[in-house]
């Protein structure tokens, strides 16, 4: 006999229709993108063909003209050969003339994917690590094409630090390429005479796209926290702490160019939180410093002086257009797939 929970519903049915849903939105997942990486195979090999062609019978630009004429009228349920689209797979292929790095890599995102870092990023191995990144991070195409426009490549690991003498080896690496310099707080709306405060309550109103901007693994922990020393009370701009790199990370923010004694203050604030919030299987607490200017000759003078693990970065409030609107965090959905394997590239 069936049993009957308290709401009236079968005992069970509920996690049994979620386990369901759970299992039909992986198996449209996995089918989505094994179509994608066919599609991405027969535009690689018509590019192909086309160089080819190109190169072997001395076919000029009209041929591809009929070429998209003639597909288009054997496909007609086919998007995704017009006259763009075919230079498109011309230059993808000529982009990869390898083609064993297909399945290993660029077959793993979309086309529209592909076709914007073509558009957009000429160096191959920052297309590479675009990709990875992509594929690591489950970036939309809004998303990829905003990390290009904000040059996250140049940016990634770039701020000065002392992680490698403060840090042991195995997180010294990890934490470089934690932060990022600049920083482009670009969701602000901040005079040239903004202050401290003002950048922080800005940040912490729009806390989702200053964690977007900090990269993956930072939780955010809390506003102006509580330290008391001795017999004086402090308090932390920001204090997050990191997944992966499984520590405190401290940010001051100077609404003014980097002073030698700001790391003094946050290389105390270090300390402080080591002893009094670091549990004993953290590692060790890093500090951030974000300013307004540095001057590289005098950030790396004084973070000799420091004993505690610091990096020091600029920030930027104009650099670009804002965030896209739906900025996503995780994979793409089955409609994201679907459209991509529709032709918006046609557009």
């Amino acid at each position: 006999m069936t049993e009957i929970d308290k709401s009236g519903g079968i005992t069970g049915y509920a996690e049994f229709l979620n386990e369901l849903k759970a299992r039909i939105r992986a198996a449209q997942t996995r089918a989505a993108v094994s179509v994608n990486r066919e599609l991405i195979q027969l535009y690689w090999e018509i590019g192909q063909q086309i160089l080819a062609r190109q190169a072997d019978e001395g076919w000029g630009r009209s041929i591809v003209e009929q070429l998209s004429r003639d597909l288009r009228r054997e496909f007609p349920e086919m998007k995704g050969f017009s006259p763009r689209n075919l230079w498109n797979m011309r230059r993808f292929a000529e982009a990869y003339p390898d083609g064993s790095i297909l399945q290993q890599l660029v077959a793993e995102v979309p086309w529209g994917h592909n076709v914007l870092l073509l558009n957009s990023v000429k160096n191959a191995s920052q297309r590479e690590w675009y990709i990875r990144k992509s594929i690591e991070h489950g970036w939309s195409r809004s998303v990829l094409s905003h990390k290009i426009d904000t040059k996250l490549f140049e940016r990634q690991g770039a701020a000065p630090t002392n992680f490698e003498r403060t840090l042991p080896p195995s997180q010294s690496d990890l934490a470089q390429q934690a932060l990022k310099d600049p920083y482009v707080f670009d969701f602000l709306t901040l005079d040239a005479e903004a202050h401290e405060r003002d950048i922080e309550t800005g940040l912490v109103e729009h806390i989702r796209d200053f964690l977007v901007q900090l990269g993956v693994g930072f939780a955010f922990v809390g506003r102006q926290v509580h330290l008391e020393v001795g017999d004086q009370d402090f308090f932390i701009d920001l204090l997050f702490y990191h997944l992966k790199l499984r520590c405190y990370v401290v940010i001051e923010l100077k609404a003014v160019a980097f002073k030698p004694e700001h790391a003094g203050k946050l290389n105390f604030y270090l300390s402080a939180v080591d002893d009094l919030l670091r549990h004993k299987d953290d590692q060790p607490t890093i500090g951030l410093l974000i300013c307004k200017t540095r001057d590289n000759v005098v950030a790396e003078y004084a973070l000799r002086g420091m004993t505690q693990p610091i990096g020091i970065s600029e920030y930027q409030t104009q650099l670009t257009e804002s965030l896209p609107p739906a900025l996503k965090g995780s994979l793409p959905e089955i409609k994201d797939l679907e459209d991509e394997l529709a032709g918006e590239e046609d557009e």
